[in-house]
């Protein structure tokens, strides 16, 4: 048996019912046969698999708070910090019902691969908690928000792990668990990403992955003979990512015709308006409903559908999984050109694999939306250095990451006589950054 197979058989055996973790693993891994075939002794003597697929530490714990009604609820809470081979543990705190161990670990093992490829010194994590703020009074959100960092302090600094948002957690949850973590550290430093402006956030945090999942895209089209402007994009989520990519992708001259969130879609042949998008969801928090009774061109449907609209490039924006393989043969039978993911793998095995079987380019999450951790890190360097930097500055830096990342990814692909297979092009140049430091660093 392969080196390769046998730390996937042992992943499987030692991480029982975590299936998001191991299509993760068994993604990278598979992608990483023809690196490992040029030097399987040494790999496996320095046991660079076992490592870089085991978290260097998991913290579960429980986040008692108490709702408006006077009683007490009590959440589950993670933080998985899984590689610090390059930098201090880096990686979102997700809120929601359907997180568990096993998610939370398939976005720290994503997470390494991810921060890798920015150039940035900066490892991987993740966190978060079954919580669901939707619903939830700004008292009772602040309530969990400072009962979580309660515990959560106690493992974070602004050298050995540095939370941001994600799913559930913006500027908002954010700025609460900040001002816990100040109460109770006295410290005013760069712990948490995502922060807003006025304690410390970086400009274009917000629209960070929206904007790099274009500036990604958009290099990928240009080098394979495509241009951005003038395409017709179906994008799914109704998040931060989700806006903002409408936003770009809008600015640089395509034309975005969908959206979705939990409840239902949205189809809008004229081109979303993203300014109503904004007031819908950032400010009012409510349906989609509320959008299409405000847009007279635009229609709502009920559950799933946003990819069987015809469409130039798909960007799935909203959550794990999401794009089935139904999906990708819809798109590809309507002519789609590209898919990029915006969001964590919301692309199943089976419909990348059909995706790239079609002709279809494909940029994965890794790779095309890695511009919300680039600016988190630059958030970093900010306030490391007390600095501001105009929303110019950071956008400028941003383009030049996201730039910089599709060229490794596609190098990296070429290397290893895969050109034009991204997916493995950024698990492998992820990879080899972070073995190599794994080596530098010893037995640790």
């Amino acid at each position: 048996m392969s080196y390769v197979d046998e730390v996937y058989e042992r992943v499987i055996r030692e991480n029982p019912s975590q299936p998001e973790f191991h299509q993760a693993v068994h993604e990278v891994l598979d992608s990483l046969r023809p690196v490992i075939d040029r030097g399987e002794a040494a790999y496996r003597r320095d046991a660079i698999l076992e490592r870089i697929t085991m978290p260097e530490r998991q913290l579960l714990f429980r986040v008692p708070w108490v709702d408006d009604s006077g009683s007490v609820q009590v959440n589950n809470a993670f933080r998985v910090q899984f590689s610090s081979a390059i930098g201090p543990y880096k990686g979102g705190i997700r809120l929601h019902p359907s997180v568990n161990l096993g998610i939370i670990k398939f976005l720290g093992f994503e997470q390494v691969f991810k921060n890798a490829l920015t150039g940035l010194p900066i490892g991987g994590g993740k966190g978060g908690s079954d919580f669901d703020p939707k619903g939830k009074s700004d008292r009772e959100i602040m309530a969990f928000c400072q009962s979580f960092m309660t515990e959560l302090h106690k493992y974070i600094g602004a050298d050995t792990d540095v939370p941001a948002g994600d799913i559930g957690t913006g500027a908002r949850e954010i700025g609460y668990m900040y001002g816990q973590y100040k109460r109770l550290t006295g410290l005013c430093s760069g712990v948490l990403t995502g922060k807003g402006i006025a304690c410390g956030g970086s400009p274009v945090r917000r629209e960070a992955t929206g904007y790099g999942l274009l500036y990604l895209t958009q290099e990928m089209l240009k080098a394979n003979g495509h241009q951005l402007a003038g395409k017709t994009i179906a994008i799914s989520g109704a998040g931060n990512v989700a806006i903002y990519a409408a936003q770009k992708a809008q600015q640089l001259g395509a034309k975005v015709i969908t959206f979705s969130d939990s409840a239902g879609w949205i189809y809008d042949p004229e081109g979303v308006d993203v300014a109503l998008l904004r007031r819908v969801k950032e400010e009012r928090r409510t349906s989609l409903t509320a959008y299409a009774a405000e847009r007279s061109s635009a229609v709502y449907h009920e559950g799933r559908g946003v990819f069987t609209v015809k469409c130039d490039i798909a960007l799935p924006c909203a959550t794990q999984n999401e794009l089935l393989l139904c999906d990708a043969k819809a798109l590809a039978a309507n002519g789609c050109i590209a898919v990029a993911e915006g969001a964590n793998m919301p692309v199943t095995a089976e419909a990348a694999e059909y995706l790239s079987g079609s002709g279809v380019l494909f940029a994965p999450g890794k790779a095309a939306n890695a511009g919300g951790v680039a600016v988190s890190a630059l958030e970093m360097s900010q306030n490391a250095q007390r600095l501001h930097w105009t929303f110019e500055e950071v956008d400028n830096k941003l383009q030049n990451i996201m730039s910089g990342i599709f060229t490794a990814i596609d190098s990296a692909a070429r290397e290893y006589g895969m050109p034009g297979n991204y997916a493995a092009g950024a698990n492998i140049a992820g990879f080899l950054k972070v073995a190599a430091a794994m080596r530098e660093q010893g037995v640790v």
